[in-house]
C-alpha cells in the first residue's frame, strides 16, 4: 500500500510490537459535555495517542509521560460535567489484544478511496 493509507490510518500501539520495558499501553477514553472542552481535549489526546474511536485514544507511554498527559487533560475539563477514564494495560495483555473491522480514520484528514 502506498504511504498516504498508512498516513490516513495509523497503525494502533499494539499493532506495531507490544509496549516497551517501561511503557504501558493506554486507553484513554472521556465524555465531554462542552464542545470546546471537546475540542481542546482530543488535541492534547493526539499530541500522546492514537485515536482508534470518536471519544476512545490508544496510547504507548512511560510513567512521566502519562503522568504529564494525565495533569494536561486535568488541566482542560469540568470535573463536575465530565468524565475521564485511563486504562493501563501491560504488554503481555496489550499483545492479546483482538480487534475486528476497519480502522478509524482521524477527523483530520480527509480521505477518498475510488
Amino acid at each position: 500500500m502506498s504511504d498516504w493509507w498508512f498516513e490516513a490510518f495509523p497503525s494502533v500501539p499494539y499493532e506495531k510490537a507490544p509496549p516497551g520495558e517501561k511503557q504501558m499501553l493506554t486507553l484513554l477514553a472521556y465524555d465531554i459535555t462542552d464542545p470546546k472542552r471537546l475540542s481542546r481535549v482530543a488535541r492534547v489526546c493526539e499530541d500522546f495517542g492514537v485515536r482508534v474511536q470518536y471519544s476512545i485514544f490508544e496510547c504507548r507511554l512511560e510513567e512521566a509521560e502519562f503522568t504529564e498527559f494525565w495533569l494536561r487533560l486535568l488541566g482542560q475539563i469540568d470535573e463536575n460535567e465530565d468524565r475521564l477514564v485511563a486504562y493501563k494495560i501491560d504488554a503481555r495483555c496489550a499483545k492479546e489484544t483482538l480487534t475486528a473491522g476497519t480502522m478509524v480514520c482521524s477527523e483530520k484528514v480527509l480521505c477518498y478511496l475510488v
